[in-house]
């Protein structure tokens, strides 16, 4: 149950330091029977298509709205594709994918209704994109309705300057980052997160936040050691999911994150908070520049076919260049 604060007191105007997180799975939900309230995704790429599947899932009124048309033609098929996935691998009711089917509408026109208790931002990280957008949404907004981005390494105070209610924009980010702010907006965060069958964990507001730095950290050196010919990114990956019980190795889970979205936090932490540690490799440069940016183009650090990573031939010395 969602706690709404519709007669609360005001709150302080300065986002707090702390930041929440959470982790995702596109198949993980919560099948209990909950009272959510309305939910507005605002990006319909990746991210925000599976954000809104959990949403629909868990029993909120879900509508997703993505700025390109041609996109968004296809958001609600890449939506229920995934759920029949979901579905022939056992892990989702065919009732429970009919019914989400039922609270998910892909709308037109960037509009917050009413009756909408949380704003998820799922667009690319881009510090000006997002203030732009937070500061039109806040515009249109309800009140009590909390702002949240699924930023993965930008600062959400810097986010949050841009609209009218700091103290009510929060970081939800799906298996990387969520941030927090005053007490109220954190603990309808928290409640929200729960609803939705996932757990919290809390992170100062800080470049990268937990998973993002962490995990770009292990990724750039695996690219570094392909780079360098020590291993096949097949064999690293191998090696960390043998030895260390990773679930995926790096550079799958690079290609599954999209390269170009990984290049893009790299340059970001290399400006934020080091610029040796976080060092774009060049190998990751060329394959961005190439269009290579792993799961979504068919091909990364591995070929795709489907959801199928294959291993991929070593870059050639034209590929190189």
């Amino acid at each position: 149950m969602i706690q709404t604060y519709s007669h609360s007191p005001p709150l302080p105007l300065s986002p707090s330091p702390t930041f929440t997180q959470i982790a995702m799975n596109a198949h993980s939900y919560n099948s209990a029977s909950v009272e959510l309230g309305s939910v507005l995704v605002v990006g319909g790429g990746t991210m925000g298509r599976g954000i809104a599947a959990l949403c629909a899932l868990s029993g909120c009124s879900t509508r997703i709205y993505e700025a390109d048309e041609s996109a968004r033609q296809l958001v609600r098929s890449a939506i229920e594709s995934s759920w029949r996935r979901g579905m022939e691998k056992g892990k989702l009711a065919p009732d429970s994918a009919a019914q989400a089917a039922q609270r998910l509408e892909v709308v037109d026109h960037l509009e917050v209704p009413a009756d909408c208790e949380f704003v998820l931002e799922a667009v690319p990280e881009q510090l000006e994109l997002k203030q732009r957008l937070f500061a039109e949404i806040d515009r249109g907004a309800p009140a009590a309705a909390i702002l949240a981005s699924n930023t993965s390494s930008l600062s959400i105070a810097s986010i949050a300057r841009s609209t009218g209610r700091p103290d009510r924009v929060i970081g939800i980010h799906f298996f990387n980052p969520v941030a927090v702010m005053p007490l109220e907006t954190e603990s309808r965060a928290t409640a929200f997160v729960a609803a939705l069958g996932k757990q919290a964990v809390r992170v100062r507001d800080s470049p990268g936040f937990a998973t993002s730095r962490l995990g770009l950290a292990l990724g750039l050196e695996a690219m570094r050691m392909v780079e360098e010919g020590v291993a096949s990114a097949a064999d690293i990956d191998r090696a960390m999911e043998l030895g260390y019980g990773h679930r995926m190795g790096p550079l799958k889970t690079s290609d599954l994150v999209g390269l170009d979205v990984r290049l893009a936090i790299a340059e970001t932490l290399a400006r934020e908070l080091d610029p040796v540690r976080f060092r774009p490799p060049e190998q990751l440069k060329r394959m961005v520049a190439a269009g290579r940016t792993g799961k979504k183009s068919g091909r990364g650090f591995y070929r795709w076919e489907g959801e199928t990573p294959v291993a991929a031939p070593e870059e050639t010395a034209e590929e190189k260049t």
